[in-house]
Formats: C-alpha cells, structure tokens, sequence
C-alpha cells in the first residue's frame, strides 16, 4: 500500500486483468462439460454403445484440462484493457448469460462434433457403420451375446469391450485436441490470438505439453492404460477431430472480429463473454 494516487490506474488495471483471466478459465474449464454429457445423453436416448467411459471423463476433469486452466491466470492484460468502460455489477459477472452460450452452446457443441465423429470412423472401420449401432447397447452389454456387424461379421463380449474401449481413448483424445484450441483461443476474450502471441505465455506452452503427455502416456502404455479402460489407438484417428479443431478457432477469430467491428451493439453483448 501506499499514498500514491496514480497506484489507482494501476490498481484498476490489475483488478480488469483478474476478472478477464478468471472468465477464461472459467469459459475453458465449462467448455469440455458438453462432449462429456453428450454420450451419456445419446447412450440412454439413440440406444448407442459408450462412446467414452466414466474413467476417461475424470482424467480429463483432474488430468488433462487442470493445468491449461490454471495457466490461463497468468495471461497478459488484453490490449486496450483500459479503454474498456466500466463493469456493469448487474450484468457483468464472472458467469455471465454470454460465457454458458459460448462455452455450451458454441465451443462444445463443436468440440462434440469432433468426438461423435472419431467415434463413429472409429466404429465404422471396425465393421460397424453408423446406422446399425441406434439401439444397439442393450445387446452390446450382455456377456453371452453375439453381436453382427454390418459385414456380418460376429462379435463376442471381449472383443465388443476392446471396441468399445478403443472409443473411449479416441474419444478421449479428440476432446484433448479440441481443448488444444480452446485454451488458444480462451486467451483473448475481444483481441485476436494474433495479437497476443507478441506475450508468450510460457505456463500456457507447459500447459499443452503436460496435456499432450497425459493423453500419450494413457493411449500408448498399456500397462497403464489397460487398468483404467484405454486401448492403443491408430495415429490417423488424432488427425479426425482436427477439422473441428481449426473450424473452432476460425469459429472463435470471427465472432472477436464482429465484436471489434460492432462496439456497444446488440452482437458484442451477445458475443462477449
């Protein structure tokens, strides 16, 4: 503390800079809720085998998604942070109408996409195209069952398992790879990513490494993934959700461009989180 007026600026500053940092963690953090619920909602509705188990959705909750989010706290301060007008404290809050559209129903609905595709190239490639898996869980789940493919082929139960766990870790993976981008473009809520990299953010460099590492280590070590439900996955299936991935970060630079384009509109309350 001290009696400087101007440590006001200064205080107001840093005070702008944690409220941002915080609704990006916030808006990263939340986004990979939507292809995590999105198989279970499927599971119980259309009738399809898992598309990612109950394990692999807490390794990404406590693995893979923690240290990216953490990272995000240590962003530099957007520019022109202080030319921003001040906070309303009715309707700015850190969990704002805004922050749940993008992060639910934009970012993860994108991100769902990715996962549900790699799920089914993953299905299809083993004999089991799209159509044939709606209502199929039921008997998918009974030991002394068959089950046929769509080339006629017969399935016992331990096969149809490592199936299905092999879409669990592609699954897994694909949400890793869409969080790739996500925590890229959670770094500015208004600038372009362009602009930011002129401040590196080492945490957030570490950040994916850790994730990738995890992701790795959980798809490739068998005798680790093994115990927790994950099977070796082929490299080209990484490359699926990857489409999604680059369509969410042109998604995400265009809704920052109309917002810069569109001050104090109808579009940036609507766009701005």
């Amino acid at each position: 503390l001290d009696d400087n007026f101007a440590s006001i600026v200064t205080a107001v500053e840093e005070g702008r800079l944690l409220f941002d940092n915080l609704k990006k963690t916030i808006s990263y953090a939340l986004t990979a809720n939507i292809p995590e619920l999105t198989p279970f909602l499927l599971f119980i509705i259309a009738g399809i085998p898992l598309p990612i188990g109950p394990i692999a959705i807490v390794l990404i909750c406590i693995g893979t998604d923690i240290v990216p989010a953490i990272s995000l706290a240590y962003e530099k301060a957007e520019y022109r942070l202080m030319q921003r007008k001040p906070k309303n404290p009715v309707t700015d809050r850190l969990a704002s109408h805004a922050l749940i559209f993008q992060a639910y129903g934009q970012s993860g609905m994108i991100q769902s996409a990715a996962g549900f595709l790699t799920y089914f190239v993953v299905m299809g490639e083993s004999g089991f195209m799209p159509y044939t898996l709606l209502g199929l869980s039921t008997a998918w789940n009974i030991p002394t069952s068959y089950v046929e493919d769509s080339f006629g082929q017969d399935w016992n139960y331990e096969n149809r398992k490592n199936l299905e766990y092999t879409c669990y870790t592609a699954f897994f993976a694909s949400i890793v790879v869409s969080q790739w981008v996500n925590l890229i473009i959670c770094k500015t809520r208004r600038n372009s990513f362009f602009e930011q990299t002129r401040q590196i953010n080492y945490y957030t460099v570490f950040a994916l490494m850790i994730a990738t590492g995890l992701a790795v280590l959980l798809a490739y070590f068998t005798e680790i993934g093994t115990y927790l439900n994950f099977r070796e996955i082929r490299i080209e299936w990484w490359l699926v959700p990857m489409s999604f991935a680059m369509f969410l970060f042109v998604y995400d630079e265009l809704r920052k461009h109309i917002v810069r384009m569109f001050p104090n509109s109808f579009l940036e309350r609507m766009l701005t989180y």
